[in-house]
């Protein structure tokens, strides 16, 4: 009899992989499960299963391995319970299905139906000026000082969005990776989510900057085997003093995050193998709670008697620890074979936090870590800032831009008269630590002591300054102080205190600009002023009123924005780039345009010149080659920007619905400006090679040429005009093979 084995149905598989996930996740979550818990993991799971049931991501796979995969790594990753298990799963299905808040609230309660509100982004009709992106940040983050779980799932998804970035067009893997850096990578270090952090940013260079990226992975590869030979033998004697002593410790050596390398290289300007401190060597001993100080000290000497330490480099966060209550002690140390190593000693549960963050402190929130109070300290700050932030809508990318300054930042320690600790930002004044004790404090702060020194209010505090404050009753607040105070809570509180004062000078400068524009014959619609904002350069309206009310802009100057504007719909077979605000909107004008071929949707420079008003943007100078994307500006047509360019995460990261997909077509006849930097050891003749290859043999023009030599050492800056990469490309290799140059670099 002939037996043909029944064809493997494509469903089954996928429904088998399905729970195959499901119970890895129950797996991992089991030891923190209580009572009715995993009932309630399986009813949301069923929950999201049957709301994405006919739904597939980009990549083609079932839509439930997104949700399952953020549950994994809020448990696995982040350490997470059940609430934010249940929340993780169903973390898409009311943004994307016909659940709402409501059902979500009547099936699982208010915990979770908060938290997935927190992670639902606003929808509806934007206002000009104004950033969806800015807005949905902010209303996430208005839930970080009610329920920090929402943060901790949107790291969790994004983590895992960027892990599966490869399916997505180019536009949207720069639009999301933007958005990473700019926000979530800063967040996750802020809430000391180190190892998320970490290939956050990793993830965010493959595919920001995928060659150097690539360059660096290969090279880390390469040298692999000769770093583990130099890592065994640097912690050899280390690890037999610690034996020898009886703790019981783990020593490794691992080197430093792709990203961190690829700045290193950006900053120092040197080659890779010129860069000594690829890696970190961490030290982690495991001993009980109140003997961890004195573990780590111990350690600490052990590594000292060994090798010499660079006094400028230890820093004790053990003592004090960082505000996201990272705990460590670091030190530089001159290894056998004459190079830094940098190493980091801390206990098994410091080093538990520095991977697992804010979440890992619960954990051990019996001990009373001085961990939690860092963070809750910080939230209850973020709290204050949120509470008193403004509700304009135009008010959000300000916002983002005060919350992202606090993210990053390095502390500074400093004491009030009684000797009471208080922790600033690096870079705080005396008027930063005025506003911290109380805003009435700050609002009346003319000067300061410190260490018994009276100093000005822009005074930079250092470690260790003990700070008095001297206050007037005739003391008011000034614009001026947001030019020097750097923490969010004195920036906020000094916008709040001179906003009443304002508030009569908007008034004035609107008044003032209605009356011009009725003599010049032009209406006064939402449209026409936030055209006069972006003509005079100011972040919102409110702002341009201000600075006409003030007269720091004369109402005589709205004649030449009125000339302009003629000039521009005067224009008669342009495309008006002024009405189409959003990148898909003018992407469909594009295809119109274009007709039916595969790149009808994308703007084509050189071709589109006669029909769409674009420029080439200023801050990067892109030259026909380099990887670009358009900008649909308010009031100044299209931009062209590079992808590398200094501004393209905000703008990414902020307005991504404004970004347009563009690229070079027939540039034969034009030419563009680049700049080129050239270093090199300084000999008679250099000039003249220099200037031989690019005006004799490439005839190229050069618009300016600044050289500086010193002490042997040349520097040329040349701005020269070029057809195309491929053209700057073949001179840079020609000016690299004179004598005596160095290093050839291009520059915005």
């Amino acid at each position: 009899m002939d037996v043909t084995a029944e064809p493997v149905n494509e469903l089954d598989l996928e429904r088998k992989e399905i729970l195959k996930r499901y119970r890895r996740l129950l797996r991992e979550a089991k030891p923190m499960l209580k009572d009715n818990d995993a009932k309630l993991i399986k009813k949301a799971f069923n929950t999201s299963l049957e709301a994405h049931q006919s739904m597939r991501r980009r990549s083609g796979e079932p839509y439930i391995y997104h949700p399952l995969a953020v549950a994994q790594i809020a448990v696995e990753e982040i350490g997470l319970g059940t609430t934010s298990i249940v929340a993780a799963l169903l973390h898409d299905v009311v943004e994307d299905t016909d659940m709402t808040i409501a059902d979500i609230d009547r099936l699982f309660g208010p915990k979770v139906a908060r938290i997935i509100d927190g992670l639902t982004k606003i929808s509806g009709k934007f206002e000009y000026g104004t950033s969806q992106q800015a807005e949905n940040f902010r209303k996430m983050l208005l839930t970080l000082s009610d329920d920090v779980r929402v943060i901790l799932i949107k790291l969790a998804d994004r983590l895992h969005n960027m892990r599966t970035l490869d399916s997505m067009p180019r536009d949207k893997q720069l639009k999301i990776a933007s958005e990473t850096i700019y926000i979530y990578a800063p967040l996750a270090h802020r809430l000391g989510l180190y190892a998320i952090k970490s290939e956050l940013e990793d993830l965010y260079l493959k595919y920001a900057e995928p060659e150097a990226y690539k360059d660096i992975a290969r090279k880390l590869r390469e040298t692999k085997t000769s770093r583990d030979r130099f890592i065994a033998r640097f912690i050899e004697p280390i690890e037999s003093d610690l034996k020898d002593m009886g703790y019981e410790f783990v020593v490794k050596g691992r080197p430093k995050s792709i990203y961190s390398i690829y700045n290193k290289l950006s900053k120092q300007k040197k080659p890779f193998e010129e860069i000594f401190d690829l890696f970190a060597i961490r030290i982690i001993v495991n001993v009980p709670h109140d003997s961890e100080k004195s573990a780590c000290w111990q350690a600490y000497s052990i590594v000292t008697d060994h090798y010499k330490p660079n006094p400028d480099r230890l820093k004790d966060w053990i003592s004090t620890p960082r505000a996201n209550g990272y705990e460590s002690l670091h030190t530089t140390v001159m290894s056998k074979a004459g190079q830094w190593v940098e190493v980091q000693i801390r206990t098994s549960r410091m080093d538990d936090i520095a991977e697992k963050g804010y979440a890992a402190h619960w954990k051990y929130k019996g001990n009373e870590t001085q961990t939690g109070r860092g963070i809750e300290t910080w939230i209850s700050q973020v709290r204050e800032m949120l509470e008193s932030a403004s509700n304009e809508k135009t008010a959000a990318i300000e916002f983002l831009d005060d919350f992202r300054s606090n993210l990053y930042s390095e502390e500074v320690f400093v004491f009030t008269p009684k000797g009471d600790l208080k922790v600033l930002q690096r870079g705080a004044t005396a008027l930063d630590f005025a506003f911290d004790i109380h805003t009435q404090i700050g609002a009346r702060c003319m000067a300061a002591k410190v260490n018994s020194t009276l100093v000005p209010l822009s005074h930079v505090l250092n470690n260790g300054d003990q700070v008095e404050i001297i206050t007037s009753n005739k003391q008011k607040p000034n614009e001026d102080w947001l030019r020097f105070v750097v923490t969010s809570k004195a920036k906020t509180k000094i916008k709040d205190l001179i906003k009443e004062e304002n508030k009569q000078h908007i008034t004035d400068g609107r008044e003032a600009v209605a009356k011009k524009l009725k003599t010049l014959r032009v209406e006064m619609t939402n449209e026409v002023v936030n055209q006069l904002r972006a003509y005079f350069g100011s972040k919102t309206t409110n702002d341009f009123f201000y600075r006409v009310g003030k007269g720091h802009i004369d109402v005589q100057e709205l004649k030449r924005f009125k000339a302009d504007k003629d000039a521009k719909e005067n224009r008669q077979n342009k495309l008006n780039t002024d009405t189409l605000q959003d990148g898909k909107q003018f992407e469909k004008e594009l295809k119109k345009i274009h007709g039916e071929r595969a790149d009808a949707d994308m703007l084509l420079i050189g071709e589109d010149m006669d029909r769409i008003d674009y420029t080439l943007a200023k801050c990067c100078n892109p030259i026909s080659g380099d990887d670009v994307f358009g900008f649909v500006t308010v009031n100044e047509g299209i931009k062209i920007h590079r992808t590398t360019c200094p501004n393209a995460v905000e703008l990414m990261s902020n307005h991504g619905n404004r970004i347009i997909k563009a690229k070079w077509t027939s540039q034969r006849d034009l030419a563009f400006l680049a700049g080129l930097r050239i270093t090199g050891t300084d000999r008679v003749g250099l000039v003249n090679d220099v200037t031989k290859i690019i005006s004799n043999e490439l005839h190229i023009n050069i618009r300016s040429i600044t050289i500086d030599s010193k002490d042997g050492i040349f520097e040329g800056s040349l701005k020269l005009y070029v057809h195309n990469t491929g053209h700057l490309d073949e001179l840079m290799k020609k000016l690299e093979k004179v004598i005596g140059v160095v290093k050839v670099a291009r520059f915005d």
